[in-house]
Parts: C-alpha cells; sequence; structure tokens
C-alpha cells in the first residue's frame, strides 16, 4: 500500500524545481502541503491533513539536504572548465550513407591540430559538431543526406571531470540546473567519461562560463 512519504517522494521526484526548494529550506511548508494536498490524496484515494503533509514535507527536506550535490562540493571532480567558440550543429537523418561520410570528413581533415569535431547517433539521426570554418566541408561531404536541422553561431563550455565523478549521482543534474535557474538555453549536451560539454548560441556563453566557473571552482 503507498504511504504518504512514497506519494510525496514520487510528486516532488518529478518536480525538480520544487526538490531543489525543499533542499535548500526555501519553501513554506504549510502553504506547499496545501497546494499539494489534492493530488496526494488522489494517488492515496483517502484523505489527508495538511499537519500530516507538513511533517511529510518537513522529514522530505531534512533527507533532500542531506544527500544534495552543492556546486561548492563539485571542485572535488571538475578538473577545469574551458570555452570553444565558432561552432556549428548539423543533424542528419539515419541512414546508410552517414558513417562513410563521416570517415571521408575525418580523413579530410586529418592532421589540422586546431578543428573541433564530435559525432553522435542516435536511432534515427546523428549529430555533427564542427568548427564553423568546417561547414563547407559538411555541406559538401553530406550532400544528399536529409538535413533535420542546422544551428550555427554556436560555443561550448567543456567542463573536465576526474574520473571518479562518473560515479556521483548529480553531477549533470547540478551543471544543467545551475544554467536552467539562470534562464540560459542549451541547444546540445556531448560527454565522454571526463568531459562533458554544453553546447550554448554564442550571446549566452560568457554569462554561462562565468556563473559555472565562479560556482563550481570557487578561487580557482
Amino acid at each position: 500500500m503507498i504511504t504518504v512519504r512514497d506519494a510525496l517522494d514520487q510528486l516532488v521526484a518529478h518536480t525538480p524545481f520544487l526538490e531543489e526548494g525543499l533542499a535548500l529550506g526555501i519553501i513554506n511548508l504549510s502553504a506547499l502541503a496545501r497546494v499539494l494536498r489534492p493530488r496526494i490524496e488522489k494517488r492515496l484515494l483517502k484523505g489527508v491533513s495538511d499537519a500530516a503533509l507538513v511533517m511529510a514535507l518537513a522529514r522530505l527536506a531534512g533527507r533532500l539536504g542531506r544527500k544534495r550535490l552543492r556546486p561548492g562540493e563539485m571542485a572535488r571532480f571538475v578538473s577545469d572548465i574551458t570555452v570553444r567558440s565558432h561552432l556549428s550543429e548539423f543533424t542528419f537523418r539515419a541512414s546508410e550513407g552517414i558513417l562513410p561520410r563521416q570517415i571521408r570528413l575525418l580523413q579530410e581533415i586529418k592532421g589540422r591540430k586546431d578543428r573541433f569535431i564530435t559525432f553522435s547517433s542516435g536511432a534515427s539521426e546523428t549529430t555533427a559538431i564542427v568548427s564553423s570554418d568546417l561547414e563547407g566541408p559538411v555541406a559538401r561531404i553530406f550532400r544528399g543526406e536529409t538535413l533535420v536541422c542546422r544551428y550555427n553561431g554556436l560555443s561550448a563550455v567543456i567542463l573536465r571531470l576526474t574520473p571518479q565523478a562518473v560515479r556521483v549521482p548529480g553531477v549533470y543534474y547540478l551543471v544543467l540546473k545551475l544554467l536552467a535557474w539562470e534562464d540560459i538555453n542549451v541547444i546540445e549536451v556531448v560527454s565522454t567519461t571526463t568531459e562533458f560539454a554544453l553546447l550554448l548560441e554564442d550571446e549566452a556563453i560568457d554569462r554561462a562560463f562565468s556563473l559555472l566557473r565562479s560556482l563550481l571552482l570557487p578561487g580557482r
């Protein structure tokens, strides 16, 4: 049988900013209990008092506060933050011709140490993020493929992570949450084991870089 705690945990887990507010202790629990009570009662199929919800919210806030990864703690897992400018993104519909064209593009730019290029493939699409000076070669080599979308005027904030970060819950969430709270839109996310790159529009890059560096690498 589902309990008040279970219903509350599920509801809050699906509302990230509410979860953050509870962890920070900045939400009026009595007011929140009145707002959530109809939804909790619907899940429990019975009535619940505001007092019971306030008590459950207080306990949940305590648990969230203890397990919450704070920006300052991220310094243990972030070794550096850099910016890469003048980038473009191409997304193509998946086809048998995509892989040979990727190989051809890599062969064509072999030896160019200044180039930036990364591919990511899903079930139905492949995205290429490249230095803007490679727009011409990409357009030429991938001619005939179905272009789903294209973005120009992009930059990337690149976080270099320690190997230990892969086993820390909330690392990516914390970074994305900080940007979302500042109303900074993320166009694309690309990651490897020790790198986490966020693709942004050029006009947002300075604000994003300053924000992440000051909060994740204070004093450096």
